[in-house]
C-alpha cells in the first residue's frame, strides 16, 4: 500500500502538488516545508551569481604560435620564473602560467601573448 502510495505522490502534477498542498493545509493544518522554499531561494541566488562577472582569472597558456623564443620570454617575465621553468611551461601547452590575477591584469597578459601569436585562455 505504501509503495503505491509513494508511487502516486511520484506522478503528480505540479498542480496536484499544490492542490495537495492547499488541502493538506486546509484540513489539517500541515504547511508546506520551508526546506521547499529554501531551495527555492538558493537556486534564484545561484542564478544570480552566476550572472555577476567573473573578476579573478587564471591565465592557461593553450598555444605558443610560431614565435616560441618571445612566448618563452614572455613567460618568463610574467611568472618571474628561470629560462628552463618557463621553458618547460610552453612545452607542456596547456599550461597554468598565473593563478588569481584581477581582470585588468589578466586581460593586460592576454593582449601581450596575442600580440606575439600566442593563445591564452582566462579561466
Amino acid at each position: 500500500m505504501i509503495e503505491k502510495l509513494a508511487e502516486q505522490l511520484v506522478n503528480l502534477t505540479v498542480k496536484q502538488v499544490n492542490e495537495l498542498a492547499t488541502l493538506l493545509k486546509k484540513e489539517y493544518g500541515i504547511e508546506p516545508s520551508t526546506s521547499v522554499k529554501m531551495e527555492n531561494t538558493l537556486s534564484k541566488e545561484e542564478k544570480t551569481s552566476e550572472k555577476e562577472e567573473k573578476s579573478i582569472f587564471n591565465i592557461i597558456l593553450k598555444s605558443s604560435g610560431n614565435s616560441k623564443l618571445s612566448v618563452v620570454k614572455l613567460v618568463k617575465e610574467i611568472t618571474g620564473k628561470g629560462l628552463k621553468e618557463s621553458k618547460d611551461l610552453v612545452d607542456n601547452i596547456p599550461s597554468l602560467l598565473k593563478e588569481s590575477v584581477n581582470k585588468k591584469e589578466a586581460e593586460d597578459f592576454k593582449n601581450k601573448f596575442e600580440e606575439i601569436g600566442a593563445e591564452v585562455e582566462l579561466k
